[in-house]
């Protein structure tokens, strides 16, 4: 009804019946003012009642040719809801039924219509359509609600599950496999247990058994969830018991991965513990050096009165010696804590490795081999020269005595950007240009609880009286007292990579770039890697040769798989990359890159294709490798490259 005004339609092919139906209407008194039309045919009531508005429709059955049960029928089919009253003859009551399957409000047989009759039949069919209103109101009110409630659950960034009573999955959110990597069908009806560490097993257990003690209550927990990729996430959930709640009927739990989080409060911790170990060593190395100050310098005095042959001067030397080896802790010490004098100067960390490459060849054993990968392009810095010959002596005596039965010493330098995503993951690290000198070995590696503990002055992993536990300290203050940064990389059986980054001296000017147009401005990374380049189209082949020796890479070309097999089985060095197209004759890229991974599998990959078919591109291209879309820019190509060589190897 519109503003109280009922809107009435009357379908009826007898014009007396259909006023004598709109009298009653008007002298039952209770819709004054009602606006009641008339339809004398089948056609003409269908067309008013799309019009509209009508708010009930009073309908002869008989309607010439047609009927109105058949109205009734192609009203709904279009959707429209108006109530309709069917009006039979009289013992029509197979009719009447026909009309209220058809989804008639009521009916009438026309033989004994009464006013009292008419008006109880047109509030009837008015309060079920009211009804239906509400009720189709009220679903879609729950239908919004629900689609909001989903839209909120199916997109949250934190993981969100249902458990029974024993710890099964009863429901996931599809946004959940963002957090745990497994789909909801790989993990409902699974038990959580399945997932989780086994030493964390008992903790969980408790956890369980205190949130169904105690329905309603929060119980958090951390926990080492084994991820779809098989590596442990630290996460973070918090359990509610709604077991006995018959909507939910279920220990609700919302998880969150924290592993990121806790390596960054972990790095940021490990920092401010070095700050405090660093003061404390200084001072008391500071005060130290006033004890052994007078020690030595009474013994040396001693030592002066003393004749050549007097026995007590064998305890004397023993004494000075003593203090002298005390002396040098002491300046490890003052190196560690950062309070040491240093004469910073401008320096090529090149110029530093080639000279002491003799001095570590005589350090290292015959059992170890000695690599050395050195920048052409090498960026200045500004540090102590001193301090850089420590850093590579300690570093490299380090790594001497991680490779027992021998291995390989590397020690490479490298112009380096480091973006937002590297600072972020390195706590107290800038985005920006840096100059990197690595130095790496083949040994045991470390586990994670060693790797934490690394720089600490003292902690040693040596046998005792075979290590004094300041060598990665002092390399660690020298580094940070020039203005660097260090970190470490190792795993259990894949050796150890110290990474030492020094901010350049200075950067290039457009004129000394002028003087040597074949080398990089300081907007370029200068590369120095083995690349085998493997392109079948001789243009291309060319225009990525050519990017390649620009910035500084040694290149191997070939032509096609067969060809680059050859190159690589006469090349005896160390091949960095391989960058192949995914399509080439005699071989596909991913065959050729399974066959030299075999036997070089310290070598990455960079596939390139013009190809756009994502099908092609998942069947041909090995899991994790790297890919580059053609046609790309030599600047695009060479900072793929650079992006390549410089991630760190997938371990697993």
């Amino acid at each position: 009804m519109t503003a109280d005004r009922l809107h009435l339609l009357i379908v009826d092919d007898d014009a007396d019946h259909a006023r004598m139906v709109a009298e009653f209407v008007r002298a039952s008194g209770g819709w004054p003012g009602a606006d009641i039309r008339t339809s004398l045919t089948y056609e003409h009531g269908l067309d008013e009642v799309t019009k509209g508005p009508v708010d009930i429709a009073l309908v002869d059955y008989r309607l010439g040719a047609r009927d109105g049960v058949s109205l009734l029928r192609e009203i709904r089919q279009r959707g429209i809801d108006t109530p309709v009253i069917m009006l039979t003859g009289y013992g029509a009551e197979d009719i009447a039924v026909e009309a209220m399957k058809a989804g008639a409000a009521d009916y009438l047989a026309k033989t004994n219509l009464t006013i009292e009759a008419l008006e109880r039949a047109v509030r009837h069919a008015l309060a079920l359509s009211a009804g239906e209103r509400q009720r189709r109101h009220a679903e879609a009110a729950l239908r919004a609600s629900e689609e909001r409630f989903r839209a909120l659950v199916e997109n949250s960034s934190d993981a969100l599950l249902l458990l029974d009573a024993e710890g099964r999955v009863t429901y996931m959110t599809s946004s959940s496999s963002r957090q745990f990597g497994w789909r909801p069908d790989q993990m409902v009806g699974r038990s959580i247990f399945d997932f989780v560490h086994p030493d964390d097993t008992d903790t969980v257990t408790a956890r369980m058994t205190e949130a169904i003690r105690n329905p309603g209550r929060r119980v958090t927990q951390e926990v080492r969830f084994r991820h779809a990729d098989g590596s442990w996430r630290t996460m973070e959930g918090i359990g509610v018991n709604r077991l006995d709640d018959p909507s939910v009927g279920a220990i609700v739990v919302n998880a969150r991965d924290i592993t990121d989080r806790r390596k960054l409060e972990e790095q940021l911790r490990m920092s401010q513990k070095m700050e405090a170990v660093g003061q404390l060593a200084g001072g008391v190395a500071h005060d130290f050096n006033n004890l052994l100050t007078a020690i030595l310098g009474y013994c040396n005095l001693m030592l002066d009165d003393m004749k050549p042959d007097d026995p007590l001067r064998v305890d004397l030397d023993e004494i000075r010696a003593a203090g002298e080896r005390a002396a040098a802790l002491t300046r490890q010490l003052l190196a560690f804590s950062r309070r040491q004098m240093l004469q910073p100067q401008i320096v090529d960390l090149n110029a530093v490795v080639q000279q002491l490459e003799k001095l570590l060849r005589r350090l290292i054993s015959e059992d170890v081999e000695l690599s050395i990968s050195l920048a052409s392009d090498l960026m200045t810095v500004r540090v102590d020269p001193a301090s850089i010959e420590q850093i590579l002596v300690n570093l490299a005596v380090n790594a001497r005595d991680a490779m027992p039965l021998g291995g390989r010493l590397t020690i490479e330098t490298a112009n380096i950007d480091l973006d937002e995503t590297y600072a972020v993951t390195h706590v107290t690290m800038q985005p920006g240009r840096y100059v990197m000198l690595a130095v790496g070995d083949t040994g045991a590696g470390m586990d994670a609880a060693t790797r934490a503990r690394v720089f600490e002055p003292f902690f040693t992993t040596k046998e005792q009286g075979k290590g004094s536990g300041l060598g990665l300290a002092t390399v660690y203050g020298m580094v940070k007292q020039s203005g660097g940064y260090i970190w470490v990389y190792s795993e259990p059986g894949h050796g150890t990579m110290f990474k030492v980054y020094f901010p350049p001296a200075e950067q290039r000017n457009a004129a000394s770039a002028a003087e040597h147009p074949g080398r990089r401005t300081s907007d370029g990374k200068q590369g120095w890697e083995t690349v085998l380049l493997v392109e079948d189209e001789a243009a291309v082949r060319a225009l990525a040769r050519e990017v390649l020796r620009r910035h500084g890479y040694v290149v191997l070309e070939a032509r096609h798989g067969v060809d680059a097999l050859r190159v690589a089985e006469r090349h005896n060095d160390e091949i960095h990359l391989l960058i192949t197209d995914v399509v080439m004759p005699h071989m596909s890229g991913r065959d050729l890159a399974e066959r030299l991974s075999r036997v070089r599998p310290k070598m990455k990959v960079l596939f390139m294709s013009g190809y756009t078919d994502h099908a092609l591109m998942h069947r041909e291209l090995t899991p994790g490798s790297a890919f580059l879309q053609k046609p790309f820019t030599p600047e695009g190509f060479a900072r793929k490259v650079r992006s390549v060589l410089d991630a760190e190897p997938v371990t697993g």
